[in-house]
């Protein structure tokens, strides 16, 4: 069976590992076209939650755009003179994304939605025109794989088959056995990929809690303090970056990356790592996410449940 043919049929009782959201992305994305996404203001604020605004942090880069999270968009909002449009990401286009655009639509900015819902509670507040739906896969709640793979894509334009070979040339082999011997994991990137030290921590989070240590740094930031207290059970997982200093020698893996790599590609090729980390420990995710939704769905007062559909 497939991977994409796995996020078609599995329940809650089969909860997958993120490695395979990742190659069911692909599979994918390698049969249906990404539409682009042409929105060329000069100084938008831009709005999310979670790894909807790192996922735009890197769309729009080459902007001078303004971002905001859920702990902040209300501030930005009253000094809407400072932006020429207001644009609002969010894969389910509920949750925090509803008051955002909600009170976008106040400022007279141009409003859009980025979002994989065509029919979402936050789509009700922007015009039908500036609501922009990306292809989505059938995932576990907080997987997000799909949904903020596709946009990057369009941004990026990577190509698929080279996406395919590089996981399957450069990362799956040098990938450990025994994960599950490690209770810490330590990502060094290049510092031109800083934005997926914040998608890595929240999944982390998500998959993890409090169970498996998850850090992530670039070559750089790792020089200040963050190796003060060391581990003998970390691994470090250097991705392009020659590790000759830290941790155990027996405990650095390093996966090799070149010049022309983009986000893209290291999004799913660590999200493919973190998956098999997933696999080689116990299912904390798949226990929890059913209770999780339950208290989600009161917090938002919104259906959350644990299967996106």
């Amino acid at each position: 069976m497939s991977s994409l043919e796995i996020l078609t049929t599995f329940d809650s009782a089969h909860i997958p590992t993120l490695d395979i959201a990742v190659q069911a992305a692909l599979e994918r994305f390698a049969n249906e076209s990404l539409p682009p996404l042409s929105l060329s203001y000069e100084r938008p604020l831009v709005l999310g939650s979670g790894n909807a605004i790192v996922a735009a942090q890197i769309i729009f880069a080459e902007s001078q755009a303004i971002f905001g999270d859920e702990s902040s968009y209300e501030d930005l909002l009253r000094t809407p003179e400072r932006f020429d449009s207001i644009i609002v990401m969010s894969a389910s286009g509920g949750k925090h994304a509803v008051a955002m655009c909600k009170q976008a639509q106040v400022t007279g900015l141009p409003v859009h939605l980025i979002t994989n819902n065509q029919v979402s509670l936050a789509a009700t507040f922007v015009p039908i025109d500036n609501v922009h739906v990306y292809p989505k896969n059938r995932e576990p709640y907080t997987y997000n794989t799909s949904t903020y793979l596709g946009p990057i894509l369009a941004y990026t334009k990577e190509p698929i088959e080279d996406i395919k070979t590089y996981i399957t040339s450069q990362v799956e082999p040098r990938l450990l056995r025994n994960f599950g011997d490690y209770s810490a994991f330590t990502f060094l990137l290049p510092l031109r990929f800083k934005h997926l030290r914040a998608m890595l921590s929240t999944k982390f989070d998500e998959l993890f809690g409090p169970y498996v240590n998850g850090r992530f740094f670039t070559a750089e930031e790792i020089k200040h303090a963050k190796t003060v207290v060391t581990s003998g059970d970390e691994l470090f997982i250097s991705f392009g970056c020659n590790n000759t200093t830290y941790g155990l020698a027996k405990n650095r893996l390093e996966i090799p990356l070149s010049s022309d790599i983009n986000y893209g590609t290291l999004m799913t090729a660590t999200y493919f790592v973190v998956g098999k980390i997933q696999a080689a420990h116990p299912p904390y995710f798949a226990m929890a996410i059913a209770s999780y939704a339950e208290t989600a769905s009161k917090l938002f007062g919104q259906t959350i449940t644990p299967i996106v559909e």
